[in-house]
């Protein structure tokens, strides 16, 4: 099993910053890929950023792309969502997931976190 805690979601305001961290625990093959993924009301579950655990490349959604930045500490087990010039847009219930390989759709992830609010005031 793999168990993730999310936390440092809140509210700021547009053009602000965030970082949200996901602590892991649980069998280390099956959270090789980690990934920050975003629900919106009204709409789908969607990836915002997936890193690999062993330190392979970074993937990031086009609508976040220069804004946010995937990182890890492997000795904390923690992953980190750094979020800057957010916009209202960015306003979402955020979740922490784990995989085996990275991939963008949602249905590929068996490990989910709670998820933290993230609100984004214009």
């Amino acid at each position: 099993q793999v168990q993730l805690v999310e936390s440092g979601g809140g509210s700021v305001q547009a053009g602000g910053s965030l970082k949200l961290s996901c602590a892991a625990s649980g069998y280390t093959s099956r959270r090789r890929c980690m990934g920050w993924f975003r629900q919106a009301p009204g709409k789908e579950r969607a990836g915002v950023a997936l890193i690999y655990t062993t330190g392979g490349p970074t993937y990031y959604a086009d609508s976040v792309k220069g804004r946010f930045t995937i990182s890890q500490d492997n000795a904390k087990n923690t992953v980190y969502l750094q979020m800057n010039s957010l916009k209202h847009d960015d306003t979402a219930m955020y979740y922490c997931a784990a995989n085996s390989v990275c991939r963008w759709d949602q249905k590929e992830y068996n490990y989910w976190g709670q998820g933290t609010q993230v609100t984004v005031s214009s």
